[in-house]
């Protein structure tokens, strides 16, 4: 068994709300729940009691439904029957909110500009948005999409739509034309709002171009200009936020059934064409209460910021925090500039007291040493991380140099379910490398290539028993052939993530990456992690990419590798490099070549890109090239590799 590097102390348990929910379901149980473990057993053992106890603890039914889960097999399955509600309704008067002048949103900005928005101003200007939309024609089951920064306004319309039944859906600014109307394109908006400017890196980027063409391309005229920082001028063929806002009122809050649709997200797209994944109102809902009320225990009054972009599903995951009477936190801008000490400022000077982001911008200032303790955190209380693994030591980084009494929730689950398979657990020790648990209510399993599950050792991430926030349909998808073909195909009647997991005997979680990025050198399975991993132990690799170069039936890896200011990579290195994977993996996985690159090419959301970088290692054209957030990186490989 491996040591922890945190628990939790007896009082933080005892007032945690997982352990109050504990307690009421041993009641509902008729029987001892003796701790998490027990009661994530009861609650995949008994799926009606645990949705239906969870839906009243969160949920205000306008409609009371006759059971939780419905009888049809997985992906057919339908929820909560018979009930209604509405998303906006409870993220706008949310019942743990006492006092309607508590902070909603707290918008900052990169410039250092700043903005509160209140929940009483939230419900207004929703309300006004509302009477413009439906000046426009949009009503329920239209769509709505938004070219937009993190600003309070994208918030604004998304609960908007929420409240009348639209459909929303959003992408960042730094989509290019040809990537937004891959996604917008699909679904037929009848209103596009967008932010035709944006500042990056402490440089002004001017899309106004971009906003024309996609408009256009969508049959719609005159997008909405939503406000950004600093920018006061409205282009050419557009309208201003204020002109074209309606009167004020009270929001339009109409009863919804739970699965009526409330987004639409998109798949990377790095394939084809991107999937575009239609979430029900409900299950988004019930499930980011889940996760943030008792997973996360977050509170009334707490300050939460994710940093993230509108073209990543941690954005829907941040708004749904207002349901619990926070605050949501949007961060505007890039997170290393002016350097990157620069969100841990925000963190001491807004007293955040959960930090959200990813694992990449963990290693990165674990290679840069940067020393966030050296800031006031002691209102913080949680730091989570996802969008790839984060390593061992990246959990020692995080206890050493942001703050030893801090619950560290490393979390995954993705754009397909808007949520969490696996994620943090406030009740439970950390373990180095390891996510804590399984989330309540999912049936998860690694399978190994009989179907069959495994504890121990590296099998396919699979989920034996419905979620609510599994997705509805895909747009444009009447048959659900390619729904079924996404998830179903493998496995029977099991969703198949795509993910490569072990089952610690901890009870936690371990993920090596995507299962279709996974190497295959002499028929053995090899995860991207357990290459990565040993590289730890060498400073002088910042970060790395491994594919499988296919030769003759058989794979060999390749290694590319971004080095350190001012290093070199020598014969010494490279043994070195290869001495380290092969002591604490394999001699299976070392690479056979290591090939240095000033970049790696990542999603716009910044998770590495491997199944691009094996395309071209193997001669494949790359499709959908405008969803690399820095396609440079990838023409370097490209010549790289024909050099070779």
């Amino acid at each position: 068994m491996a040591e922890p590097i945190w628990r939790p102390s007896e009082e933080r348990v005892r007032r945690s709300f997982m352990d109050g929910f504990r307690r009421r379901a041993s009641e509902r149980a008729g029987r001892e729940l003796s701790g998490y473990f027990d009661l994530h057993e009861w609650s995949v053992a008994c799926p009606e009691e645990f949705w239906m106890m969870l839906a009243r603890e969160a949920v205000t039914f306008d409609t009371n439904p006759v059971r939780a889960v419905g009888d049809e097999p997985m992906p057919h399955t339908r929820w909560f029957e018979g009930g209604t509600l509405n998303y906006a309704k409870a993220l706008l008067y949310p019942s743990a909110l006492d006092d309607a002048s508590r902070t909603a949103l707290l918008a900052l900005a990169e410039d250092g500009s700043e903005r509160s928005v209140s929940y009483a101003e939230l419900r207004q200007v929703v309300a006004r948005t509302q009477a413009a939309l439906k000046e426009a024609g949009v009503g329920a089951g239209d769509r709505v999409a938004a070219y937009a920064a993190n600003v309070p306004e994208t918030v604004v319309v998304l609960l908007a739509c929420a409240g009348l039944g639209a459909v929303f859906t959003s992408c960042s600014p730094d989509f290019g034309l040809d990537a937004s109307r891959a996604r917008f394109g699909q679904v037929r908006p009848k209103a596009l709002f967008a932010s035709p400017a944006y500042r990056y890196g402490g440089k002004r980027f001017d899309v106004s171009g971009v906003v024309r063409d996609l408009a256009a391309s969508l049959g719609l005229e005159r997008p909405v200009v939503l406000p950004y920082p600093g920018e006061e001028t409205v282009p050419d063929g557009m309208v201003g936020w204020e002109e074209w806002l309606g009167a004020g009122g009270e929001p339009q809050l109409d009863p919804l059934p739970f699965d009526h649709p409330l987004y639409v997200l998109y798949s990377s797209g790095t394939t084809g064409l991107p999937k575009a994944i239609v979430h029900r109102a409900g299950g988004a809902l019930l499930s980011h209460w889940k996760e943030h009320r008792l997973h996360s225990d977050i509170r009334q009054g707490d300050r939460v910021l994710y940093f993230t972009t509108c073209g990543w599903m941690m954005w829907n995951w941040l708004v749904s925090v207002l349901a619990q009477g926070a605050t949501a936190v949007l961060y505007e801008g890039s997170p290393g500039w002016p350097d990157l000490d620069v969100l841990w400022r925000q963190a001491e000077r807004h007293r955040l007291t959960f930090f959200g982001t990813s694992a990449r911008y963990l290693h990165t200032l674990q290679s840069r040493g940067i020393d966030p303790a050296s800031h006031d955190l002691s209102h913080l209380r949680t730091v989570a991380s996802t969008g790839s693994p984060l390593s061992p030591s990246g959990f020692e980084y995080v206890y050493r140099n942001v703050k030893e009494d801090v619950h560290l929730a490393s979390i995954s689950g993705g754009t397909d379910i808007v949520s969490c398979f696996m994620l943090g657990v406030p009740t439970l020790p950390v373990y180095p490398g390891q996510i804590q648990a399984t989330g309540l209510g999912v049936d998860l399993a690694a399978f190994d290539e009989e179907g069959q599950p495994v504890v121990g050792e590296p099998g396919e991430l699979v989920c034996r028993q419905p979620l609510p926030s599994m997705p509805l349909r895909f747009w444009n998808d009447e048959g659900g052939e390619r729904f079924r073909s996404a998830y179903f195909e493998r496995y029977e009647g099991v969703w198949h993530h795509g993910d490569l997991i072990e089952v610690t005997p901890e009870g936690g979680v371990v993920v090596y990456g995507r299962s279709d990025a996974t190497l295959n050198p002499g028929g053995v399975r090899i995860g991207t992690a357990e290459i990565y991993r040993p590289l730890e132990a060498v400073p002088e690799v910042v970060e790395a990419a491994a594919v499988g170069k296919r030769v003759d039936g058989d794979e060999s890896i390749w290694l590319f590798v971004v080095l350190g200011s001012g290093v070199e990579l020598d014969d010494a290195l490279v043994e070195k490099i290869r001495r380290e994977i092969r002591a604490r993996s394999s001699p299976r996985h070392v690479p056979r070549r290591v090939i240095p690159v000033s970049q790696l090419p990542r999603t716009r959301s910044g998770k590495s890109m491997e199944i691009a970088v094996a395309r071209v290692v193997n001669g494949q054209s790359v499709p959908n090239r405008e969803v690399i957030a820095n396609p440079e990186a990838l023409d370097e490989i490209e010549r790289t590799v024909a050099e070779l």
